[in-house]
């Protein structure tokens, strides 16, 4: 029988060879390999540490060779067991969304100090969230900012609202998040105040250079948008510019590639000349989030 210690070892030098074949980053390979045992054995990584020496039944090995096997394919590690975190709560995912990445949290906090900024001021922001995949976005923002009765989630998949519905109810929101289905802006029934949008902008010419684990298990549908990425994003800044849902000083905030601030800011400046934009890195320094301030006059 495989105690603990040793099967975290094992699974820790498999990964590693496997993910150097596949090219792919191999220093999560030990909590790869922790996060799945974890799984396995139902309990938190604290209880690795205490019981080592434990020895796993028949059972919890076969189905740990099993994911083993299945990570050291590529496998993304929130895919196999179904859950992923972000901004402190847990998510349902599966292959029908995009995992939500850290970076994405810089969107929800910039977010919640607009709502809140507003909120101290006596005035009760509406948001929507435009290609909300697995709901991570609205969720997080109605889950820590309570005050808000209610925000909409707009996806054109029908498979990817099923997943944002199970959040919304495993987080108790299911009644103030509003999930609609239809292309950006269209099925919106009222006007907004803040605008949040994670849409697809990975370029397909990228395809080439992207991670394996990436590429071949998560949504295209959720990932590319045209040649440079930029498709979508441009539409939706068209349509938020024609559209008379966005009430008087409304704000945009959109997660970009690291490439595209400069053809984007250049666009919503042709498109609210009189828009304060600004834009956001992550921690590793990228351009992250767009922020347009629409002028109240413009």
């Amino acid at each position: 029988m495989t105690t603990i210690r040793v099967a975290i070892d094992q699974a820790t030098q498999r990964l590693v060879q496997a993910k150097q074949e596949q090219h792919l980053p191999v220093e999560n390979s030990r909590l790869d390999a922790q996060i799945l045992l974890c799984f396995v054995l139902e309990k938190e990584r604290s209880y690795l540490y205490m019981y080592p020496e434990q020895e796993l039944d028949v059972a919890q090995e076969a189905r740990w060779q099993e994911l083993l096997t299945r990570r050291a394919q590529g496998e993304p590690v929130a895919y196999l067991t179904g859950h992923k975190e972000f901004y402190g709560l847990d998510f349902t995912v599966d292959r029908r969304v995009l995992i939500p990445r850290p970076e994405t949290e810089i969107l929800v906090e910039a977010a919640l100090a607009i709502c809140q900024q507003r909120l101290t001021n006596g005035q009760i922001s509406l948001v929507v969230d435009i290609g909300t995949g697995s709901g991570a976005i609205p969720v997080s923002i109605a889950v820590h900012e309570p005050r808000l009765p209610y925000l909409y989630a707009i996806d054109v998949s029908p498979d990817a609202l099923a997943v944002a519905r199970l959040n919304c109810q495993r987080h108790h929101v299911d009644e103030r998040v509003r999930l609609l289905q239809g292309d950006l802006l269209a099925p919106l029934p009222e006007s907004i105040d803040l605008l949040l949008a994670n849409l697809p902008y990975v370029g397909t010419e990228e395809q080439p250079t992207m991670l394996s684990d990436v590429l071949d298990y998560e949504p295209h549908l959720a990932l590319f948008s045209g040649a440079e990425g930029l498709d979508l994003l441009e539409r939706l800044l068209h349509e938020a510019s024609q559209s008379t849902n966005l009430r008087a000083g409304a704000v945009l905030l959109l997660e970009i590639g690291y490439r595209q601030r400069e053809p984007l800011t250049h666009l919503a400046r042709e498109l609210w000349p009189h828009a304060r934009i600004t834009c956001l890195r992550d921690l590793a320094g990228w351009d992250r989030v767009l922020q347009i301030e629409i002028d109240s006059e413009a």
